[in-house]
């Protein structure tokens, strides 16, 4: 079964980290850019963070760049976003996005940066 999972989602205080995961399945991570996208209440999905194929390149949007890290693991099938310092404008549902042959998104998770 081809899909994507999510997880490290939360609820933080601003200025705190989380690290989410997003397990990828029934298909050859490597063949696949992946990337992080996230959606806010009442806004439009957007993208936080991307990475190629093998991990040599990386592009944030300017919100995130000196905060976030994408990182991927193809040996363990698995992409990462790191968050540090985050922020209340950081709350949102994260998805996890393959890009290639297909598009495959993953089902999301809650991320709720408050005090």
């Amino acid at each position: 079964q081809v899909q994507l999972v999510e997880s490290g989602g939360g609820l933080v205080q601003p200025g705190g980290s989380l690290r989410l995961s997003c397990a990828a399945s029934g298909f050859t991570l490597s063949n696949y850019a992946m990337s992080w996208y996230r959606q806010a209440p009442g806004k439009e999905r957007e993208l936080v963070a991307a990475i190629s194929r093998f991990g040599g390149s990386t592009n944030y949007a300017a919100s995130v760049k000196t905060r976030f890290t994408i990182s991927r693991d193809n040996a363990k099938n698995t992409v990462y976003l790191q968050m540090n310092s985050l922020k209340p404008e950081d709350t949102g549902v994260y998805y996890c996005n393959a890009r290639g042959a297909y598009t495959m998104w993953g089902q999301g998770t809650q991320v709720t940066v408050s005090s």
